[in-house]
């Protein structure tokens, strides 16, 4: 945790979150790739 704050220190809280929001839309992005290539394989 100390890490994560001194990341935001340093680069600033608009940067911190726009990085927290890209993983987040990342991790759905890659579940939604799956469930595809699931209904595509039945």
């Amino acid at each position: 945790m100390a890490e994560w704050m001194q990341w935001i220190q340093e680069l600033g809280f608009p940067i911190f979150v726009s990085f927290y929001l890209m993983h987040r839309v990342e991790t759905k992005l890659v579940a939604i790739h799956d469930a595809l290539l699931t209904l595509k394989l039945s």
